[in-house]
């Protein structure tokens, strides 16, 4: 039976996989990758390196050999088999896995790339790792057990009082049509929105550290987003979805949702994207 103190237990054992994992198969190709080692997934936006491969394999095998009997939903095993993603419906304990959270980053030689790892069960988040390998920073998070960037706490705190709310957001442009009718409200008064950067990982960091007040995304591939959500959570912030129900792990959820510091400003963003309240 996994519960909460095994994710405790496996806090230390997990973040060595993840830098052992970062030092075989994603350090060495970092700004070293030649043209046969990237390809396109789903078009140009949607790559994959023999570095994201290469990861996984090795965090899948660290993974379910630290808890047997649990499987692991990772980005490019289910873009491989599709079919892979509904254990996040199941009864099995879940590794959940982006190996390289930002890869168009990483293939242009940028630093903002991490390593994203949660573990959950029966849809609840336990715990979540999120480590930024080329600045050598790991931040994780335990359900129940707080957040830590480095081994130091971290809170999330609130927006200053009467500042613009700072907001990383989906591009307009790459989601549904209703779900661009509402991105496209934040462009109003008392909002500074830009567009997401190339990790999602490290946007829910800079939340958890308080040094962004919210994230507005419009897709929801559960490695992109589940380290960053307990992380968040555990600092003390909060989401919702736009229908106002908790992020689903497995799907179908209301889209764009919303991760922020707090929960008055996740509510504020909420309205906004509805068009049913006065811009925050």
């Amino acid at each position: 039976m996994i519960d909460d103190r095994f994710a405790a237990e496996c806090l230390g054992p997990v973040e060595e996989a993840v830098r052992r994992a970062a030092a075989a198969e994603i350090m060495p190709r970092f700004r070293a990758l030649t043209a046969d080692q990237v390809a396109e997934k789903n078009g140009p936006h949607d790559l994959v390196t023999v570095a994201d491969r290469g990861a996984e394999a090795h965090l899948t095998a660290a993974l379910t050999a630290l808890l047997p009997g649990s499987v692991v939903v990772g980005e490019e095993g289910v873009a491989v088999d599709p079919g892979r993603y509904t254990a996040l419906a199941g009864d099995r304990p879940v590794w959940i896995v982006d190996p390289i959270d930002g890869t168009r980053t990483f293939v242009r030689g940028d630093e903002g790339f991490c390593t994203l790892v949660a573990l959950a069960h029966r849809g609840e988040l336990l715990a979540s790792w999120t480590y930024a390998p080329a600045h050598d920073r790991m931040a994780t998070a335990l359900r129940g057990g707080g957040a830590r960037l480095d081994g130091a706490a971290l809170r999330a705190g609130s927006p200053a009082a009467g500042a613009p709310l700072e907001i990383a957001a989906s591009y307009p442009f790459h989601t549904t049509p209703e779900a661009k009718r509402a991105l496209l409200r934040l462009r109003t008064e008392g909002v500074r929105a830009r567009p997401c950067a190339g990790s999602a990982g490290l946007e829910y960091l800079e939340i958890a550290r308080g040094a962004l007040d919210a994230t507005v995304f419009a897709w929801e591939n559960a490695w992109d987003h589940a380290a960053g959500l307990l992380l968040v959570a555990e600092a003390g912030g909060a989401h919702t979805t736009l229908s106002g129900a908790p992020f689903h792990l497995a799907g179908g959820n209301a889209l764009p949702f919303v991760t922020a510091r707090d929960t008055e400003t996740v509510t504020r963003i909420r309205h906004l994207l509805l068009g049913d309240h006065p811009a925050p």
